[in-house]
């Protein structure tokens, strides 16, 4: 009897401790995101260039940009050791096998310049030496043709900046969806900004 006593009491504290985690509220997003105010947007490394359409991932990764700038949360850096967060972007596939060229990079950009509704600018590359595993310093590599199977949906995913190697570690954040990169609304960066209103709001409630 007294074995059965103390299984009971026993099971009954592990349903409270499940419920009382079950209470707790999930954090939205760290403290050290909240606090990020420099973003470097980049196309994924991994993907090819689409021969039916090459300019896909740069123009989701300009509007990706101009979307940040019109926000005016973040200022948009050129490498990843000025970046707090790295943003990292690529369009859906349209078809179930696609033609494509791998090997090629598609970060590396000298400078980019663009004004826009709200007058914001992002510069070119700083004199700091380039962190190992920075995307927008990869090394080319022999164009090879391939074909790519990949997911329908565009990806929005949001990593720490400031590291090496910094795409290797798990993102913070990911969002994929049909369209998400989509010009000129870019779904993806309303999806962000609200989880940051609604993360800060959480942190403000929390006693």
């Amino acid at each position: 009897m007294k074995y059965r006593r103390s299984f009971a009491l026993a099971l009954f504290m592990l349903c409270c401790l499940a419920a009382a985690g079950k209470d707790k509220k999930k954090v939205l997003l760290p403290d050290d995101v909240l606090q990020a105010r420099t973003v470097l947007v980049v196309i994924d490394p991994g993907a090819g260039i689409a021969i039916d359409n090459p300019n896909a991932n740069r123009k989701a990764q300009e509007d990706v940009e101009k979307a940040l700038l019109k926000w005016g949360r973040f200022t948009i850096v050129m490498n990843l050791s000025e970046a707090d967060l790295v943003i990292v972007v690529r369009k859906g596939s349209e078809t179930m096998a696609r033609p494509m060229i791998a090997g090629v990079p598609n970060n590396n950009r000298p400078v980019m310049i663009d004004p826009t509704e709200s007058g914001g600018q992002i510069g070119g590359r700083s004199g700091n030496p380039a962190q190992p595993g920075d995307p927008t310093n990869a090394q080319p590599q022999r164009p090879t043709p391939q074909v790519e199977v990949g997911p329908a949906e565009d990806m929005f995913a949001v990593y720490r900046g400031k590291r090496e190697n910094a795409l290797d570690s798990s993102a913070v954040w990911r969002y994929m969806a049909n369209d998400a990169l989509r010009s000129p609304g870019v779904p993806a960066v309303e999806v962000f900004k609200k989880l940051i209103a609604d993360a800060e709001k959480q942190k403000a409630a929390t006693p």
